[in-house]
């Protein structure tokens, strides 16, 4: 897996980028967060309202974006999916994906646009930035014994199993618009599967800010007991599993 920081060029981004990120309640900060991605990339930006109760639609279209709307709440892995078929429906050449709550760091972009020139999946990994957000103990032994499961599945070392910062190319959009792919929790399952489709897969630094206000998709009580079954019991099937691309 590539960890090397590559140099950040204008020329090495995809000629039609689409930035997707899912949002769910993010009224108050994600019109901020859309302007900064503008800021970084020409191509366009597609938020996934999966079933707000408040004005994140309205709010991400005054920041520029277009607005998918889900009528419920069906996931985060869900949300993402609506963008990579919106992708693969309109030509895109290429997806760069982040969460909408603005601890994806928008400056790290260009390096994720870089990397996507030799692989199909480029990563953005927190644990190769020595600046960046770093989670609560517990969660980063989850990340860490996920990551290890993850590595060894798909042959290739992966620090950062469950970030949500990625850039991804046509070919890969492909792999993940398939009903193979979870509409939970798409994680160091999906990474595994990738590497073992013959997708290249690659890893690079990006810098990652704590959660606003603390929030996090796997906080509460019950949430956290479900991740670590599903995930383990998705990491169990992979190697079951026949991947084609």
């Amino acid at each position: 897996m590539t960890h090397a920081l590559v140099a950040e060029t204008p020329h090495a981004h995809p000629a039609r980028l689409l930035v997707v990120m899912p949002a769910f309640n993010e009224a108050r900060g994600i019109r901020r967060v859309v302007e900064a991605v503008r800021d970084q990339v020409a191509g366009d930006v597609l938020v996934v309202d999966d079933g707000s109760t408040d004005e994140t639609a309205a709010e991400a279209r005054a920041g520029g974006a277009r607005v998918a709307v889900h009528p419920v709440n069906l996931g985060y892995g869900a949300a993402l999916q609506t963008g990579y078929r919106y992708a693969l429906r309109h030509g895109y050449d290429a997806v760069l994906q982040l969460d909408a709550d603005g601890q994806h760091d928008p400056a790290s972009i260009p390096r994720l646009l870089t990397a996507l020139q030799g692989a199909d999946v480029v990563v953005g990994s927190r644990f190769l930035d020595s600046g960046s957000y770093r989670p609560p103990l517990a969660r980063r032994i989850g990340m860490w014994l996920f990551g290890r499961v993850a590595s060894a599945l798909s042959g290739q070392r992966i620090t950062d199993p469950t970030s949500g910062f990625q850039a991804i190319s046509r070919e890969a959009l492909r792999f993940y618009a398939h009903e193979r792919y979870p509409v939970d929790y798409p994680d160091a399952d999906v990474l595994a599967m990738v590497a073992r489709a013959g997708l290249r897969l690659a890893e690079v630094p990006v810098r990652m800010l704590p959660p606003p206000d603390g929030k996090s998709m796997h906080g509460g009580i019950v949430k956290p007991f479900y991740y670590v079954f599903r995930m383990s019991l998705a990491l169990f099937l992979v190697p079951l599993r026949r991947e084609t691309r």
